[in-house]
C-alpha cells in the first residue's frame, strides 16, 4: 500500500468520525473503527510478498 492511500483511508476514516458525530448512530463508529483496523492490517503487509521466490 503506498503512502497515498494509507492518507486517503486515514481521511475516510475521520470523515466516518465526522458522521458518527453528526448522527449518534453507533454504525458509523464501529464501521469507522473496523475500518481503521483493516486499514493498519493491510497497510503492515509487504507489497514485494506475492509467494513465491525470486530468483
Amino acid at each position: 500500500m503506498g503512502a497515498v492511500a494509507f492518507f486517503a483511508g486515514l481521511l475516510l476514516f475521520v470523515m466516518g468520525l465526522g458522521k458518527w458525530q453528526e448522527t449518534g448512530s453507533a454504525a458509523w463508529l464501529f464501521g469507522s473503527l473496523g475500518f481503521l483496523l483493516v486499514l493498519v492490517v493491510v497497510s503492515l503487509i509487504p507489497e514485494n510478498g506475492k509467494g513465491g521466490k525470486k530468483g
